[in-house]
């Protein structure tokens, strides 16, 4: 399932003199279609202790989607450049020095590097763990109230899809005992002509009654295995289950694919059986609503 949630917070930094810049932690989640759960991390160096307690956090709530997860830290922007302090300077000399003293060639740092050098060497938030935690939790939260909305729309899709299944499972019902016996009066047919073919030319043939006899029966036969009731009772029964499901909600993704993949076997061996124009254009308007179930019910959890 698709999803998008973002969020940031101002830190102040432990022990920072009075004017020092305010640091931002931010945090970022992005969500796509997927089987599968696939996490990916891509966190500042700060970060990188939190990754395995947000993985697991991630792993608990989520159970499908290409998720990718994305925090930082940084200076604000429009806080202004502090003035370094003296021992700062200094130092920052001192390094210079002992830098080139082995390195000739080494050019001296120019005045935007010793302020990024500055601003780099604030000192971050003791409890930023905590504030990482934190701020994750209301991005992740907001991820899955996105998910949730995206997820109401495709069970509205999907009951639409399944009350157009029923009707055409209702549109094929009535053509069941009509199959059945137009098989079983063309096969009588077909028999009768081969009988009067044959009853003058061989003395041995059966008598009329046991000959009509065996043509029925195999007619019969022969009718119901085009017999196409019990595909659409058990149809019909899938389509029920799923309705219940999408009702029920919760985890229902992967039983939601088993369904839909009996569905298009019953709509196959339909399709499969049919002998009339009419059955055919039924199966094969029912294969392509479950075609759209099933791209739609991949994006569900």
């Amino acid at each position: 399932m698709t999803g998008y949630a973002c969020a940031s917070q101002r830190l102040r930094p432990a022990a920072a003199p009075e004017h020092a810049p305010e640091l931002v932690l931010g945090v970022e989640i992005r969500s796509v279609n997927s089987r599968f759960l696939d996490l990916g991390f891509r966190l500042s160096d700060e970060l990188r202790a939190s990754e395995p307690a947000l993985r697991e956090r991630v792993q608990a709530l989520l159970k499908r989607g290409k998720v990718e997860v994305r925090a930082w830290v940084e200076g604000r922007t429009d806080a202004g450049w502090r003035a370094p302090s003296s021992a700062e300077l200094q130092k920052l000399l001192a390094m210079q020095d002992q830098i080139r003293t082995w390195m000739p060639q080494a050019r001296e740092l120019s005045v935007a590097e010793l302020l990024q050098l500055v601003a780099r060497s604030t000192p971050l938030p003791s409890a930023l763990t905590e504030a990482v935690s934190g701020l994750f939790e209301q991005v992740l939260h907001d991820l899955r109230s996105a998910r949730e909305r995206e997820g109401a729309r495709l069970a509205q899709t999907l009951h639409e899809r399944l009350q157009q299944l029923q009707a055409l499972a209702q549109q094929a019902q009535p053509l069941v005992p009509a199959q059945v016996e137009q098989q079983r009066l063309r096969f009588l047919e077909r028999w009768n002509e081969a009988m009067g073919h044959t009853a003058t030319a061989s003395v041995s043939a059966p008598a009329p009654a046991a000959a009509q006899e065996r043509a029925l029966s195999e007619a019969t036969a022969y009718a119901l295995r085009l017999d196409i009731a019990e595909e659409l009772t058990r149809l019909q029964s899938h389509l029920k289950e799923i309705g219940q499901l999408l009702e029920r909600g919760g985890e229902v993704g992967k039983r939601l694919d088993f369904l839909i993949q009996e569905l298009q076997r019953e709509a196959n061996t339909l399709g499969s059986k049919s002998s009339s124009l009419a059955l055919t254009r039924i199966a094969v308007d029912m294969k392509v609503l479950i075609e759209q179930m099933r791209e739609q019910v991949q994006n569900l959890e």
